[in-house]
């Protein structure tokens, strides 16, 4: 009965809060979304994008998680959109020292721009940010693989607020749109 209560009360203060889903557009003025009718555009136009080849392993990383999260159905053949993104900085800060100067820790700082082109126009530019850090252990093996890992969930978290960024980029100009208002682009 608590719990039931609870949820009830959560869901209240959601709607109450001006919650919107990010990728979908409410049809209609009314005040439910769940009647079924939804306006996909900001994901349709999200899946034109074409991301490019981003050098070395963590763009690679990057690239495959952005491919999936903005074209979960293929890569499109003519796409509208290109992102760009670079790493710019990746530093390495060892923390945790021991006695004989040696680290027990260290955490990886990834810094990335990305620009996103329609032709020869930059419409969204932005930069995403991640500190991760592991243990330095005695087996060098298993320093690697932490190593491996936090790379692969620093590229996922990377992507996600790139992808993120797009979504809400894509939601302004849509909802201006269709509210008929000027767009100016929020390149930098």
């Amino acid at each position: 009965m608590k719990k039931l209560i609870l949820g009830t009360l959560s869901l209240v203060l959601l709607a109450g809060c001006g919650f919107e889903p990010l990728y979908v557009q409410k049809k209609h003025d009314n005040a439910w979304y769940f009647n079924g009718e939804f306006d996909t555009s900001i994901s349709s136009e999200m899946s034109q994008i074409k991301v490019e080849a981003i050098a070395e392993r963590f763009g690679q990383i990057v690239r495959n998680e952005l491919i999936d999260s903005l074209t979960p159905r293929g890569v499109p053949a003519r796409p509208k959109y290109r992102l760009y993104v670079y790493l710019t900085d990746k530093t390495v800060t060892q923390q945790a020292m021991r006695k004989d100067i040696t680290a027990t820790r260290e955490k990886v700082s990834y810094r990335v721009e990305y620009n996103l082109n329609e032709g020869d126009e930059i419409l969204l530019r932005g930069n995403s940010v991640i500190d991760v850090g592991y243990d330095v252990l005695a087996n060098p093996y298993s320093t690697t693989m932490a190593q491996k890992k936090t790379e692969k969930d620093a590229a996922k978290i990377i992507a996600n607020d790139i992808s993120l960024r797009l979504g809400a980029y894509f939601h302004t100009v849509i909802t201006k749109k269709g509210q008929g208002l000027d767009i100016q682009t929020p390149a930098d």
